[in-house]
């Protein structure tokens, strides 16, 4: 089973996994089968499938992102979304008194080659 894990993690860190991934969130998020908590047009947030948090939202770019260091400034839409939507998930899930992380990870640290946060909390 962790050999199967590590295949998958190596796929899922390939360019053309990345590409695809991309694709589908820039042009496809409707068939994406999660039960949606926000969508707008730059991204959409629903739980993680695999939680390791009490509280594990993913927030993640509909527009084709390998990471963070490709956000420009132009990419305010992106960014005010990503503000807005935060706060709104932080209140909804009363996380402010107890605390909370928004997490993006990048370089080797990253997963999958696709910008995405992590709205964490295990105070909740």
């Amino acid at each position: 089973m962790k050999q199967f894990r590590r295949i998958l993690f190596t796929l899922a860190r390939s360019s053309i996994v990345g590409w695809i991934v991309g694709w589908i969130f820039a042009h496809m998020s409707f068939a994406i089968p999660v039960n949606r908590l926000r969508e707008t047009d730059t991204l959409i947030a629903f739980h993680h499938p695999k939680p390791s948090h009490t509280v594990h939202i993913l927030l993640v770019s509909k527009r084709k992102l390998p990471d963070l260091m490709a956000v420009s400034p132009m990419d305010t839409d992106f960014l005010t979304d990503l503000y807005r939507i935060t706060q709104e998930l932080v209140a909804e899930f009363d996380l402010e008194t107890p605390g909370y992380s928004l997490i993006v990870n990048g370089g080797a640290y990253q997963d999958v080659p696709h910008l995405h946060f992590h709205l964490i909390s295990d105070n909740a």
